[in-house]
């Protein structure tokens, strides 16, 4: 079934018949009926959850007290807070100090430690079967073995 327009509404280039007022207006309530129903429905489920399932004791005594999360820790100036962090330890390698007292244990400049390290040399193993004892690096860095 072919719903061809007739020639008088086609010829003033517009339709010429009104929207039916009563389907939009039942269309509507319709829609209005739907959404009340949803509610409605959505009430009676909660309701009915409210009752018959207990949630128990409460987690904690302070349970209505709003607890508020932590406010995170931005660093505000970055470029300065790197710069005392290279200080600090600067100042650490740079100078004398204890590691721990009661042990006896201190902590050097890096500079004076390299100095010991090439008067003393770097520990080696003791003479194995067939290989020859090594010496210490010595300050001039000449490191042969004899």
């Amino acid at each position: 079934m072919e719903h061809k327009p007739s020639a008088e509404k086609t010829a003033k280039g517009y339709e010429t018949v009104d929207a039916n007022v009563r389907s939009l207006v039942w269309w509507g309530i319709g829609v209005f009926a739907l959404l009340a129903a949803g509610v409605i429905v959505s009430a009676v489920v909660f309701h009915y959850f409210v009752i018959h399932q207990s949630l128990g004791p409460p987690a904690s005594p302070f349970e209505n007290v709003r607890a508020l999360p932590p406010s995170p820790a931005l660093q505000v100036t970055p470029a300065r807070d790197l710069r005392q962090y290279l200080d600090s330890q600067d100042a650490v390698l740079n100078s004398y100090g204890w590691v721990d007292q009661k042990a006896g244990v201190v902590r050097i400049p890096i500079d004076r430690a390299m100095d010991l390290l090439l008067q003393k040399g770097l520990p080696v193993r003791a003479e194995t079967h067939g290989q020859q004892e090594k010496e210490p690096i010595s300050k001039a860095g000449s490191g042969t073995s004899r």
